[in-house]
């Protein structure tokens, strides 16, 4: 959620940054309320500080012999009005609350405008690959290896939906344990959350209220519960409502669950096989830092991001998002993107992003300085490290050999038994 301060001390040029994001919002209703409340406020110190004199005279009057039952009758008055008043304010915190909920994250300052047309590759590892062979998409491959059964899942599920079968299971889960040694090596906690979380969860997150249809929801369910879109939803908020000491900063987690996501709109040529699907599993990085440490944060998961596709030995770029292309709740994103050579793009494998204090504000989030004793909100960032199921089908398209074969990354062969090439089964 955005500060409400900085929204009261500049609302134009709020409004200009949040444009850059393609949210377009006059502040004017919001300023009005705030506006209200100040005087309410003022109002109701002004009668309780009435309240309070009229009280303290009470022992003089008695004392003089004075009637005090007009004293109480005046004091039950103002407290009456002062209830009154309470309950507007209770009425416009509400509604100030409602305002705010559904306006995104202000944009880092050095973001283009608009969307995916004004991202900016800003590095590149490798050179797209180029086959004396005709080669084959990773559909074709994964199918005459015997990595990949889409039929017969479509069969249990639908469509968007994949079976790793033998080879396929052990390629998919030596990946896995690839990022998971990776990320014990650098010193970051290993989590295994919940896969049913609750509202607050998504609300902490961003992605509720606004974004609720974009989940898979549970029916029937009181109180409300949804199957995680992203290992962050759940990681985000495992210090909601607590207050951390300055020392125990960074905190550093990753977490290993499967993704379950709504896909809207039909599924383009690129995003065959298993580029786009319902269900995927994931390594999610998290961390929580204090204001001065977002940016070194932010350039570690990119720098991890990036060196665990390197280690594949896969061609990858990572690209700058322009402030419309990043989701709702994050300032900055840059997306690591590998090279499909079946139809000459990149897509997306990691996107590492921060949401500065926004989720925090909206989870509680905080940590003492401890150099102030304050109070102060903590900063959240998270990146992919990695999702698989455009890792894999990268993998097995520029790995490929001539006779149909797929080279196993170095990386990837001591949690293959030593192999080093899958080969195409035999019919």
């Amino acid at each position: 959620m955005i500060d409400q301060k900085i929204i009261i001390e500049n609302p134009t040029l709020i409004a200009e940054k949040l444009a850059k994001k393609g949210c377009h919002v006059d502040f004017t209703p919001f300023l009005n309320m705030v506006e209200r409340r100040k005087q309410l406020l003022l109002k109701v110190e002004a009668a309780k500080a009435e309240r309070n004199k009229l009280s303290a005279s009470v022992p003089q009057v008695k004392k003089a012999g004075g009637d005090v039952n007009a004293i109480f009758a005046h004091v039950k008055e103002i407290m009456n009005e002062v209830a009154k008043d309470e309950e507007e304010l209770a009425k416009l915190e509400e509604e100030i609350k409602t305002f705010l909920m559904p306006l995104p994250n202000i944009p880092d300052d050095d973001l283009l405008p608009g969307g995916k047309e004004n991202n900016k590759t800003i590095y590149e590892y490798g050179e797209p690959q180029k086959f004396n062979f005709k080669p084959k998409n990773h559909v074709e491959l994964c199918e005459s290896c015997g990595l990949i059964d889409y039929e017969r899942a479509a069969k249990m599920s639908g469509h968007g939906t994949w079976v790793y079968t033998g080879l396929g299971a052990q390629l998919e889960w030596a990946l896995l344990n690839f990022f998971i040694s990776e990320h014990l090596k650098d010193g970051y906690t290993f989590m295994l959350p919940p896969h049913i979380l609750n509202y607050e969860s998504g609300f902490v997150a961003g992605q509720f209220p606004k974004f609720i249809d974009d989940v898979f929801s549970l029916e029937g369910v009181s109180p409300k519960k949804f199957i995680l879109p992203t290992a962050e939803t759940a990681l985000v908020n495992f210090h909601r409502d607590e207050i951390l000491s300055e020392d125990e900063l960074p905190k550093k987690y990753f977490a290993y669950t499967p993704c379950y996501r709504k896909e809207a709109g039909a599924y383009r040529t690129e995003e065959r096989g298993m580029i786009r699907g319902y269900q995927f599993n994931k390594i999610e990085m998290f961390q929580y830092t204090t204001e001065e440490g977002d940016m070194p944060a932010f350039e570690e998961l990119v720098r991890k991001a990036c060196s665990l596709v390197q280690k594949l030995g896969l061609t990858f770029r990572v690209s700058k998002l322009a402030a419309e292309d990043i989701s709702a709740s994050m300032a900055r994103t840059y997306d690591i993107e590998i090279y499909i050579p079946s139809v000459g793009i990149f897509k997306e494998v990691s996107s590492v992003s921060t949401a500065h204090d926004y989720q925090a504000r909206r989870g509680m989030i905080r940590y003492r300085d401890k150099k102030t004793n304050k109070v102060k909100f903590a900063h959240t960032l998270n990146g992919s490290g990695l999702a698989t199921s455009r890792i894999f089908p990268a993998l097995v398209e520029q790995m490929q050999q001539e006779d149909g074969s797929i080279k196993i990354p170095e990386v990837l062969r001591p949690y293959m038994g030593g192999l080093e090439y899958i080969k195409p089964i035999k019919k």
